[in-house]
């Protein structure tokens, strides 16, 4: 099943992102060579590609897990949690739509 997870960002996030940001693709990476990952990305904190200095507001990712609690524990082990880049992480199931 798919699950999203919702990451809120601490304040001023843009340094403790950077630092953490090799680690946390990768385990992005890991999940699109498994063919799991749908989507992800970051939420830009001004309407912008890229937002320079106003960092980011937080992030999403679309992922097939087997279950809410693997999901849940994919996420706690982000490397943006561990370093302090998230305030909150939210994981719930998804149903896709569309695309079909």
């Amino acid at each position: 099943m798919l699950y999203a997870i919702l990451s809120e960002d601490v304040k001023n996030s843009l340094k403790k992102r950077t630092t953490a940001r090799p680690a946390h693709l990768q385990r992005l990476e890991e999940l699109q060579n498994q063919g799991r990952l749908i989507i992800a990305g970051p939420h830009p904190a001004i309407d912008a590609e890229n937002p320079g200095d106003a960092g980011f507001t937080g992030s999403l990712i679309i992922a097939e897990f087997d279950s809410l609690q693997q999901a849940q524990e994919w996420a706690n082990a982000d490397p943006y949690l561990v370093a302090g880049v998230y305030a909150t992480v939210t994981v719930k199931p998804f149903k896709q739509v569309f695309p079909q």
